[in-house]
């Protein structure tokens, strides 16, 4: 329904030139990242991480997932298909102020999803319509921005398409429809299939997958790929990608100018450092957990202060019983330090407490590939939300740890009044034997992320919470990462590479011995001698062992004897890592590899869809295989890798993205491992550490709309049941308490079945534009352990979008232009104000080589400039001669600034700025872009016509030829309360 989607349609279209929906997007968010930190000095040399890449690739999947849902593939709105032109307009709008929304509230991962959206149906429309085929070489501007040129779209008696009866659709447009005069011109796009109905003589979309094709007037205009048996227009598909790129580029570059490049890096992960997340128990038992949180966020603070390049995000979540929160979410280090030193241990009463609640806040508030790490001694009294804290986990490839200072063997009875005496705790208790599973769901949740449940001690805890540093760090890869509950010998390897630093060995359960062997053969007994390969540090819970510099590359062994349950992690710094995800082929209306939503299913074929990251251009890498390894470390499937990039369409800054197929997908967990070799020659490994749940239940939300305060809203979802027949519940949770119900709820779905339902959410009046609901759904059969998950972000939109954009009105100025320009300069003074609700946003001066000079209040009006000689050269002269007789401006813009924020300057919409913009008459034009708080813009332009125009109508009005200093405060009032305004 638009351009291939991903870049596996280009092997089922055997067009392996054309430019995808996945490339078109890619390129652009990379090209105008790096074009902004290139504009900063100090970020030039970021390197694009694991973050950025992941970012990206949910803008992708978002733009790949219109003509993969059933909701969405066959929308004409969505797609710029049967003349729904202005509809697709308003659609377009709508996700752009839904983006911008998204971002100030800084909900980044909503932002994504209708930025993904807005992408698919943009790049569609220069594809399915004859906007190319008109010799367009610019793009429509009015999509975006109301007040450019609009070209009417040919109304529904009008024919568009003559009869066409090749592959090739050459010149079966009507005449009026390529005409290149712009007072004539029509616009029109292609019918897809029968809905709607395709009138007698219209355009269909064309191609092989189009049945409208068929019907006059036959034939089609798609320009979708380079294949005439998909495209009839084919041979203009590299122009029409080419201005769907400029297109999208243009939409993130005033994305970038709205939010600020601060905003707009955050947005794509890039100089993100992994968040710090703390999960705080803060009964009156835990005055040694957070006295150890607090020194190791203050480690780990201190640590990054010394490389500011790299920020990142904090996180506070306390809880006891029954109080959860509140979040704590900061960008800056010290005021997440004040948060942690006015953390108490209080109170208290009886376990459990509620730490699935505070887990499942401490998910929705940070960014994907987070580490969590809860400290508690409490089993959790909220089991019900597991499965949804399961879900957020596995959607955001976070990991959870747990460090549990309470005696997994005992429980305490009856707990007398606790006290802390010379900074030790004293309780009185009578001890029981407890319930094996009491802390069953923290070992399965971590267990599932890739994290660890360890079980300390009071006295240890300092020393155990090293492991927060450890895996904070930036750049942290996993080389190893198994269990085994076997008593007895066992052997584990992992490699090292060149690129590795830094290799940390975390061993959680109780060793009776450890021998570890380096490539070379050598090795060490490390609980019983010390030597030359690593050091070892033992804690109640917690083995850590550091490999010794200079660390030899090669294959390490592992020999271990254990007393029951131990997890073996191993972990090291490098660039060098991969995101993966797999996928399965459509072809009901694009051909393409759809993302399999939640777990996989087992049992059937699949494919897996890799991409490394973190490999500079000029380092050289190939991968060969990936190994699906069991919980235990055993192979369970091998697949051999394909690489998916066109040698015509390949990027230096692009990651090379793989293919590899499942036959059969395994039916226990498991996780992926990448196998490779760098320029040397030498083996390469990466390690995924969360679990793979494979299942034979499906389910799919249909539809995300969006929320309105004061309004229910249906979320539609479906259920696809892979195995036999059988009785599922189904569970719902969102974050924000807006579910008027939420389960379990019971069902029966017939074998290879589906089930089709609703969820409804209430959204308050009071609730906040911008602000988004993660809705999580659960489902799990009653007579297995199959279950799945999905996981939506919902935003909240204003009841009545502000689509007004801006206003600038001229308010005097001085024109004195001889012939010689370099002799004199022009003014022009401004009044600058929102028509809407919204308030002004930000200002930036697109083009020009004078100055603009802001106010808070109406300029003096009368100054000497007009006479005044100017070196050219100088700019600072200029400058200073602008503002040497107004002492009260508030800012200077130039060409180059980046957009200025005054949003907290002017303080609700009616209040206006005013400026003044001064050049040289060498200069006469000039652009100012004025934006508001929902996004709309005005493109204001300047010259000394202008002025003369102004004085003119003044004269006019005076009788006079000059504009006295009543009249222009009596004009400036009438425009600032102008209801035109």
């Amino acid at each position: 329904m638009g351009f291939l989607p991903n870049f596996w349609s280009r092997v089922l279209t055997l067009s392996w030139d054309s430019h995808t929906h996945q490339y078109i997007t890619e390129q652009a968010i990379l090209n105008v990242t790096l074009e902004t930190l290139k504009g900063n000095p100090e970020e030039e040399q970021t390197r694009l991480g694991r973050g950025f890449w992941r970012a990206l690739g949910e803008v992708v999947k978002s733009n790949a997932a219109m003509d993969f849902l059933s909701s969405t593939r066959s929308d004409p709105v969505y797609h710029f298909d049967s003349e729904r032109v202005d509809s697709a307009t308003l659609m377009l709008r709508q996700f752009w102020a839904q983006t911008l929304l998204s971002v100030r509230a800084k909900q980044y991962q909503s932002a994504r999803h209708s930025l993904g959206q807005l992408f698919h149906s943009l790049q569609d429309f220069y594809s399915h319509s004859n906007w190319v085929e008109m010799g367009r070489h610019s793009i429509y501007l009015h999509l975006l921005q109301p007040e450019e040129p609009v070209i009417p779209v040919a109304k529904e008696d009008i024919p568009t398409c003559m009869e066409c009866f090749s592959a090739t659709c050459r010149n079966n447009l009507m005449p009026r429809l390529t005409n290149a005069q712009q007072h004539s011109q029509l616009l029109t796009t292609g019918y897809f299939s029968t809905f709607p109905p395709k009138p007698q003589g219209k355009c269909s979309h064309g191609g092989i997958l189009d049945s409208s094709r068929y019907m006059g007037a036959k034939g089609g205009i798609n320009k979708d790929s380079t294949s005439p048996l998909f495209s009839p227009h084919y041979y203009l598909h590299v122009e029409a990608a080419a201005l769907a790129t400029e297109a999208t580029q243009t939409v993130l570059r005033d994305l970038r100018d709205n939010v600020g490049d601060k905003a707009f890096l955050r947005l794509f992960s890039v100089k993100q450092a992994p968040a710090l997340v703390f999960v705080m128990d803060t009964t009156g038992s835990m005055f040694e957990e957070i006295t150890a949180a607090r020194l190791r966020a203050h480690s780990i603070i201190q640590s990054r202060a010394r490389s500011p390049a790299q920020t990142g995000t904090f996180l506070l979540v306390p809880f006891h019983d029954p109080a959860v929160g509140p979040v704590y979410e900061t960008d800056d280090p010290n005021q997440f330090m004040q948060q942690m030193e006015n953390l108490m241990a209080l109170g208290g009463g009886d376990e459990p407490e509620m730490c699935l609640s505070a887990i499942q806040l401490a998910l929705t508030h940070s960014p994907p590939l987070s580490e969590i790490f809860v400290f508690t001694d409490a089993s959790p009294k909220d089991a019900h939300l597991f499965d949804a804290v399961k879900a957020l986990a596995l959607d955001k490839q976070s990991r959870v740890t747990f460090l549990l200072t309470e005696d997994p063997n005992h429980t305490p009875e009856v707990r007398g009044r606790r006290r802390r005496r010379s900074r030790r705790r004293t309780k009185r208790r009578i001890m029981q034997p407890l319930s094996p599973d009491r802390f069953s769901l923290y070992s399965s949740l971590s267990s599932v992320s890739g994290g660890l449940t360890i079980f300390t001690s009071n006295f240890d805890i300092h020393r155990v919470s090293a492991i927060v540093e450890d895996n904070t760090a930036a750049d942290k890869v996993t080389l190893l990462h198994v269990e085994s509950d076997q008593e007895l010998m066992f052997a584990h390897s992992f490699r090292v590479d060149s690129s590795l630093k830094n290799v940390t060995i975390h061993v959680v359960g109780v060793l009776f011995e450890c021998i570890l062997t380096n490539p070379s053969g050598q090795s060490q007994s490390l609980l019983s001698e010390k030597g030359s390969l690593a050091d070892l540090e033992h804690f109640q819970g917690l083995y850590r062992i550091s490999l010794l510099f200079p660390i030899q590359q090669g294959q390490w062994k592992v020999h271990a004897k254990s007393d029951g349950h131990l997890t073996f992690n191993v972990i090291g710094d490098s660039r060098v890592d991969f995101l993966y995800y797999f996928a399965t082929v459509t072809n009901e209306t694009h051909p393409g590899l759809a993302r399999v939503e939640g777990s996989p299913v087992a049992g059937v074929p699949a494919f897996l869809v890799l991409a490394v990251t973190g490999l500079a251009p000029e380092e050289e890498a190939s991968f060969s295989h990936v190994t699906l390894l069991g919980a235990q470390g055993d192979t369970l499937h091998q697949m051999k890798l394909n690489s998916s990039s066109s040698p015509s369409l390949s990027s230096s800054f692009s990651v090379d993205e793989m293919v590899g197929y499942v036959e059969a997908v395994p039916r226990v967990p498991f996780c992926v491992r990448l196998t490779g070799r760098d320029r040397r020659g030498d083996k390469l490994e990466r390690v995924s550490t969360e679990m793979v749940q494979p299942t034979h239940v499906q389910i799919q939300v249909l539809s995300v709309p969006r929320l309105v305060p004061g309004h229910s809203t249906m979320v539609n979802f479906e259920i696809l049941n892979r195995g036999p027949a059988r009785l599922f519940s189904l569970s719902m949770d969102d974050d924000c308490g807006y579910l008027h119900k939420r389960g379990p709820h019971r069902f029966h779905v017939a074998e290879q079945g589906s089930f089709h339902d609703q969820v409804n959410l209430h959204t308050p009046a009071t609730a906040q534009a911008g602000a988004t609901v993660t809705l999580t759904l659960t489902v799990r059969a009653f007579d297995s352990a199959d279950s799945n998950y999905a996981v939506t972000y919902l935003t909240v939109v204003p009841p009545d979008p502000d689509t007004f954009p801006p206003t600038c009105s001229t308010a005097g100025g001085q024109s004195t232009c001889p012939s010689i320009c370099n002799e004199s300069i022009w003014s022009v003074s401004l009044v600058v104000s929102d028509r809407g609700r919204s308030g002004l946003a930000a200002l930036q001066l697109q083009r020009g080589e004078g100055i603009l000079t802001l106010f808070l209040s109406p300029p003096t009006t009368e100054d000497s400039m007009g006479d005044t000689q100017l070196d050219l050269d100088q700019q600072q002269s200029l400058r200073d001669q602008t503002t040497s007789g107004d002492h009260h401006y508030e800012a200077i813009l130039e060409k180059g600034d980046s957009p200025l924020n005054v949003s907290e300057w002017v303080q609700g919409s009616s209040q206006p700025l005013w400026a003044r913009y001064t050049a040289s008459c060498c200069s006469a034009q000039a652009e100012l872009l004025v934006w508001d708080t929902a996004g709309n813009m005005k493109r204001c332009n300047l010259t000394p016509d202008q002025q003369r125009q102004q004085r003119d109508r003044s004269t006019e009005t005076s009788g006079t030829g000059r504009i006295n200093r009543p009249d222009v405060f009596f004009l400036l009032f009438v425009l600032l309360w102008s209801p035109l305004l």
